[in-house]
């Protein structure tokens, strides 16, 4: 959305500070290939190993629907084994293969890089700036919550 007269310093920050979030958000599934969705799976279950499709469904946001469906696609890729829970035989519990740790490792070690060269220009002290500021508006975030109770 292009900046307005009527525009404050207030939108002109939040517009870019959501715009910046959403485009780094994208970027890296964009760059390897894979929808935001599967690669979220993928990289939970390897940083969490074996775990629920409801709580994955309830971390990550996502429809049971879509959940069941990304994990027998990973599953029919071997990147994934589904069984159910011994506890619990409602639910299904998924976890990565070996194929699918190599996968996601590799994936973290993209990841890494990719952060290095969007972070490129940016002087440590700038960053360290941003992050002060984020803290400041996420505790002012809480405190005006609080205060509604």
């Amino acid at each position: 959305m292009a900046e307005s007269a009527d525009d404050t310093p207030e939108d002109v920050f939040f517009r870019e500070l959501t715009g910046a979030y959403a485009e780094v958000r994208q970027a890296f599934a964009d760059h390897v290939g894979m929808s935001r969705p599967r690669l979220q799976i993928l990289m939970r279950l390897w940083r969490h190993g074996e775990t629920s499709h409801s709580d994955l469904r309830q971390v990550l946001g996502l429809d049971g629907a879509s959940v069941t469906r990304l994990v027998k696609g990973f599953e029919a890729d071997g990147l994934v084994a589904r069984r159910l829970d011994p506890r619990d035989n409602r639910y299904t519990l998924a976890r990565l293969t070996p194929a699918g740790e190599r996968t996601a490792a590799g994936l973290a070690d993209a990841h890494r890089l990719y952060q290095a060269r969007l972070l490129d220009g940016v002087p440590p002290r700038d960053r360290e700036t941003v992050l002060r500021v984020l803290a400041r508006l996420r505790a002012n975030v809480r405190t005006h919550h609080d205060r509604r109770g």
